[in-house]
């Protein structure tokens, strides 16, 4: 590498966001539509390397210019389509199979922890615990103790005890 092109890359890295997005327009004649200082400083050392040692060789060229005339770039995502709110929404129940792991019905969990006895009602469709609904044994465990916790693990004795109490009957 020249000296010529290495001082160019010293001067680049001390450029501002700013300054860089005006060196971007210079070297490729287009507005910059990043303002990540990082990615504008690689754009540009590339540029500048790529127009002192010649860029790509000519074959190369021809086989990316065939390559993108194949392809559907898009660099900005399509926006998303708005609900025809004309229409009423369609809404199509799914079925949740019931975890092994929890008893079946109704049923109560009972856990003692840090001197505390904690109270958990078994729904159909989730998990009944200081009068609010909860959708997991998990998120139950992380109201308790206030960090994550597996909420089969965390239950672990009453869910034993509830399994015995099921196959008692």
């Amino acid at each position: 590498m020249s000296t010529t092109v290495e001082k160019k890359l010293a001067a680049l890295e001390k450029m501002t966001t700013g300054d860089l997005q005006a060196t971007y327009r210079e070297l490729f004649g287009d507005e910059a539509r990043s303002s990540n200082r990082r990615w504008l400083f690689r754009r540009c050392a590339w540029r500048v390397q790529a127009l002192a040692e010649g860029g790509l060789p000519e074959r190369a060229r021809r086989r990316a210019m065939e390559i993108a005339d194949d392809a559907d770039i898009r660099f900005i995502p399509p926006r998303p389509v708005e609900p025809d709110k004309s229409k009423p929404r369609r809404s199509v129940p799914t079925h949740v199979k019931a975890d092994d792991r929890t008893p079946m019905g109704s049923g109560m969990l009972e856990r003692d922890y840090k001197g505390r006895k904690y109270m958990v009602e078994v729904k159909p469709n989730g998990f009944l615990y200081d009068g609010r609904l909860y959708r997991s044994l998990t998120a139950v465990a992380h109201a308790i103790t206030g960090s994550h916790w597996n909420g089969y693990h965390f239950f672990r004795e009453a869910l034993l005890h509830a399994q015995e109490a099921e196959e008692a009957r």
